[in-house]
């Protein structure tokens, strides 16, 4: 098996890590892989072929970054492409996936809002997977139950659709404890792509399992689902108390923003 993480940015787009910085941070973490997903739209043909240069340069037989990209689409969905390396010229989010996967790459919807959840089923090209978990949106503590649900819904049609892990990992200080599971052994995208399409990798967050196809007990989803709200009143507390500040003229300072991303 392997370690790796998902979803994550860079200097490239708008992260705050260099690749030569999230190449020693994940090691250090006892990583393998990381997958890629600087935003597409910070691209153009040339410059993302310079990416994937720049990706392979650094990548060796102990440690590999897996190209891919992240395409903004309407209403603000974004869809992440895994093994994906060409901009698109739409916004439609069926046609980023048909783009997507005519480049033999998996999409997968980020971070689906709740207001999505009744759109995506409507689609009558679905995506190759959902984030059940994205630790930047959903936070650290526990993902919302209701994309397990929509995931299910979704297998319904399609049911080699699986659930994916996220860190969307964009800050210095952002929590990195959700972590994937390859089961594979070959330190190579290609070996590491064919996995994530097939759905042989878990979620692992310190002791817990998280599978691809996305099917967890009841119990756990009530659990996920007591924990997400407990932390979403935490976190709309400091909000409410920074948009004081902010109308009062206070700036909250970067280091404890950045301190706060540690605890969301």
């Amino acid at each position: 098996m392997l370690k790796g993480a998902m979803h994550v940015h860079s200097t490239f787009s708008d992260g705050e890590f260099t690749l030569d910085e999230l190449r020693d941070i994940h090691q250090s973490e006892g990583c393998s892989f990381v997958c890629m997903n600087d935003h597409a739209e910070y691209f153009d043909q040339q410059s993302v072929q310079q990416y994937a240069k720049e990706l392979a340069s650094r990548s060796d037989e102990k440690f590999c970054f897996v190209m891919g990209l992240e395409y903004e689409c309407e209403c603000r969905m974004h869809i992440l492409g895994y093994g994906a390396s060409a901009v698109a010229n739409t916004k439609d989010p069926q046609e980023v996936i048909r783009h997507i996967r005519a480049q033999h790459a998996t999409a997968v919807i980020a971070h689906p809002k709740d207001e999505f959840f009744s759109w995506i089923p409507q689609f009558e090209t679905l995506p190759d997977g959902i984030e059940g978990w994205n630790s930047k949106y959903d936070g650290r503590y526990a993902p919302r139950p209701g994309t397990f649900v929509l995931i299910q819904r979704l297998r319904q049609r399609s049911p080699n659709l699986h659930a994916f892990y996220g860190q969307d990992l964009h800050w210095k200080k952002q929590f990195r404890g959700l972590h994937v599971m390859i089961d594979s052994n070959e330190v190579k995208p290609a070996a590491i792509l064919a996995a994530v399409a097939a759905g042989e990798f878990y979620g692992r967050k310190e002791e817990l399992q998280l599978p691809s196809s996305g099917i967890l007990p009841q119990e756990l989803l009530q659990k996920f689902g007591e924990e997400h709200a407990r932390s979403q009143r935490r976190f709309r507390f400091f909000k409410s108390g920074k948009a004081a500040l902010d109308r009062l003229g206070i700036r909250v300072p970067a280091r404890l923003k950045s301190q706060l991303r540690r605890i969301f």
